[in-house]
């Protein structure tokens, strides 16, 4: 039992480093980040930090990696739908999780992408393509569509739509452009049968984060926390990027 009690207390403060990682990574970019900072932020000692990360690298890789720890869109019987979503849900976040932020910056500043191998960029290239791959294998896409060449595509365009977000208006017009993106590319990708029921409006993520959080407390047998507050802590924990 004490055991068990110590290992959840770990991942609790690895946890709080992290978000408070985020939070400096966010604001300052990589060169500009300091242990002091983030230990500052997070509330607990140096020692702490070190125990749980060897180093600034080690922290960044961290934040980077922790988008991919919990998923957010629920399992969809269409892939095709599930994608979107995928793609939804992170332009509905991004706004509002440092983690999500931080991870791009990481992901896309010059100082760090060679060190962080190009950060969560592959691992979200790969993910996509493995959603293109089962939404072959049930007859959803057109003849044309290789899956690795169409996520690699995909995700470029939409990191390209998250930088000119985030420089024009501070992402404020995220949800809205993604959601153009994608109903400009999925009729070359989606047999038309499917194209017709796909979902793809600005209000898809939000929409897609209350129905993981509602699946979440029914799981749990609970309510989340009360008010806005804790309905944003729920939908926080929805944790996937595109960097």
């Amino acid at each position: 039992m004490v055991s068990v009690v110590r290992q959840e207390r770990a991942l609790r403060t690895r946890r709080l480093i992290l978000e408070a990682a985020a939070s400096v990574f966010d604001e300052f970019g990589y060169e500009g980040a300091t242990i002091g900072e983030v230990v500052s932020r997070a509330g607990v000692t140096r020692g702490a930090v070190y125990f749980h990360f060897a180093s600034k690298r080690d922290l960044a890789q961290g934040v980077v990696e922790e988008q991919f720890v919990q998923d957010g869109v629920p399992e969809r019987s269409c892939k095709l739908q599930e994608f979107v979503d995928t793609g939804m849900v992170v332009a509905y976040l991004m706004p509002r999780d440092p983690l999500l932020s931080a991870g791009a910056r990481l992901s896309l500043g010059q100082d760090v992408f060679d060190d962080l191998g190009g950060g969560a960029i592959p691992g979200w290239i790969s993910r996509f393509e493995a959603l293109l791959v089962a939404a072959g294998e049930r007859g959803e896409l057109l003849p044309h569509v290789v899956p690795a060449d169409t996520a690699w595509l995909v995700i470029a365009a939409w990191t390209g739509v998250q930088i000119q977000s985030q420089k024009l208006c501070g992402r404020a017009d995220l949800e809205l452009r993604v959601s153009a993106l994608f109903q400009h590319l999925m009729p070359s990708i989606a047999v038309p049968g499917v194209l017709g029921s796909l979902q793809m409006g600005p209000n898809r993520g939000a929409e897609v984060v209350a129905e993981a959080a509602a699946a979440r407390v029914a799981e749990e047998g609970g309510a989340p926390d009360g008010g806005a507050d804790g309905t944003a802590r729920v939908e926080a924990q929805a944790e996937v990027g595109v960097g």
